[in-house]
């Protein structure tokens, strides 16, 4: 009698040990099939050389060398570089502090922030494309923007906001930043709210201000709030594509001024930059800089803000 119930709490305890499996397992066959499966093909595919669509001759990290001294593919490289560093730039600074102003502001519970919450969150949910579509229609020469600014006498402001190579990028940028400013604004609200209120108080009984009780309180207990923030701002500054495809174009326009790296790379596996043929060897070899550059920007961001929230 002890021997079948010691087996059935084996069973038991074999058949829960199961039940972790069976909720992890779909999680993990997403990220294989559709994170890991395209890095590896992507890493065998930038090691051979390509004809057409069809792969050719073992060339080792040949493909990585045009890519970094062969012309155009070295100059396009670093150009497109440039104007993912200015996406991360501009979204990390105007668009996360300005989330971080808002998300203080709305938890502190004003007269109608339930419906100030609301409004900056409406523009997330509307279609990248959609979005992309319209504001290049409202910034064409004879489009809204430049209609409002002559209808209040301010005529000589008007630009060719995707045609002027010096501001195109941020003309773009400054659309996404729009878009996108809700959802850190809420992520910062919510964790200044998880704050222990009694931490708050004893700053205040302490003599901490306004200031210095958000830099040296609420601060350091939303620093995992902003490593989530920060990690997805690298991961979208890295991968933009439909917004610079819809407002401005594949190729970049003007003379390739809007262009980053998920456009060249669309560009360069699907029809070469220099000769119109698919260069799909170089082509995988940006994909898997891209994958590259987005893990170890991502895991020192992850670093650097769980160091500092262990000094605090």
């Amino acid at each position: 009698m002890d021997k079948s119930l010691t087996a059935a709490k084996r069973r038991k305890r074999s058949a829960s040990g199961w039940w972790p499996v069976f909720f992890i397992a779909p999680g993990l066959l997403v990220v294989a099939v559709f994170i890991l499966l395209p890095l590896f093909m992507s890493l065998a595919n930038s090691l051979f050389s390509w004809n057409a669509l069809i792969r050719d001759e073992f060339v080792g990290l040949r493909n990585f060398v045009a890519l970094f001294t062969g012309y155009p593919y070295s100059e396009r490289f670093s150009n497109a570089v440039m104007n993912n560093v200015k996406w991360f730039a501009c979204t990390m600074l105007i668009q996360n502090t300005i989330g971080l102003l808002l998300g203080y502001v709305l938890s502190r519970k004003l007269r109608g922030s339930q419906l100030y919450r609301r409004l900056i969150f409406i523009p997330v949910m509307f279609s990248i494309v959609a979005v992309s579509y319209l504001w290049g229609l409202y910034m064409r020469p004879t489009g809204l923007i430049n209609t409002f600014l002559s209808n209040i006498g301010l005529k000589d402001w008007g630009q060719t906001w995707l045609g002027n190579g010096s501001i195109a990028t941020f003309s773009i940028i400054t659309v996404n930043i729009w878009r996108w400013l809700g959802f850190p604004s809420l992520v910062f609200m919510t964790a200044i709210d998880g704050v222990d209120e009694e931490l708050i108080e004893a700053g205040k009984l302490d003599g901490a201000g306004e200031w210095q009780g958000f830099w040296h309180v609420i601060f350091p207990n939303i620093l995992p709030s902003i490593a989530v923030i920060t990690v997805l701002t690298v991961i979208g500054s890295l991968n933009v594509f439909e917004q610079i495809y819809t407002m401005a174009g594949l190729d970049g326009p003007p003379n390739y001024a809007t262009d980053t790296v998920s456009t060249l790379f669309y560009r360069t596996a699907f029809g070469s930059v220099d000769s119109g043929k698919p260069q799909i060897g170089v082509g995988s070899a940006i994909a898997v800089i891209i994958y590259i550059a987005t893990f170890l920007i991502s895991l020192i961001s992850i670093r650097v803000t769980n160091s500092k929230e262990v000094e605090s």
